[in-house]
């Protein structure tokens, strides 16, 4: 893969496709990617986010700067195009994230992997909270899909949301039978067992 494919992410693929669509400025593509709902999949809660990845796309040579204008009293306004690299590179980004797991490195299983810092009781109640939250976004996200698909969106453009929908549920599920674990005494420790699987495992 090339040097360039190396350095995708989900945030310079959005950019790269909104500008497959057409050139345009940097407000234009925030906008877009908050009217369509991307916010969800990519961060850029902070505008800056996405200049950071335009300097990058521009350092690459992914995209160029098409115009520049500014009006009175306004800040530049750089109208940015999709170069022929850029438009291969999408591509290559896009078939890989499809078709490659990515190494992903999330908090939820690094604090799995160091859940008996807590106690069994405030392990299961973090978890509950944890079960709860996802059951609220799960409906939520539900309700904005369907109301969306009842307007004649087709589903292809919510796939996002149907992939997020069957992780929470899945989660949910997995949840609801760790917590009946932690409540049940099935799956517990305090101090001295830890001790003691630890001195089993050394070496």
């Amino acid at each position: 893969m090339t040097t360039r494919s190396r350095q995708r992410s989900p945030l310079a693929m959005v950019v790269l496709a909104l500008l497959l669509e057409a050139p345009m400025h940097v407000y234009r593509m925030h906008e877009l990617i908050r009217q369509r709902g991307k916010d969800s999949v990519v961060n850029v809660a902070q505008r800056n986010s996405v200049y950071q990845t335009i300097a990058r796309l521009l350092g690459a040579e992914l995209i160029r700067v098409q115009e520049t204008s500014q009006q009175e009293g306004r800040p530049e306004r750089v109208v940015y195009a999709l170069t022929e690299a850029g438009a291969e590179t999408l591509h290559e980004w896009l078939a890989a994230m499809l078709a490659e797991p990515g190494r992903d490195f999330p908090e939820f299983p690094a604090a799995l992997a160091t859940i008996m810092v807590l106690s069994p009781a405030v392990a299961q109640a973090q978890l509950e909270q944890r079960r709860t939250a996802l059951e609220r976004q799960l409906a939520e996200n539900t309700a904005m899909t369907e109301a969306v698909l009842a307007r004649g969106l087709p589903r292809l453009f919510l796939l996002e949301d149907d992939y997020r929908q069957t992780l929470w549920k899945a989660e949910i599920a997995w949840l609801g039978r760790l917590i009946g674990e932690l409540r049940s005494g099935e799956i517990s420790w305090d101090e001295e067992w830890l001790r003691g699987v630890a001195a089993a495992f050394e070496g």
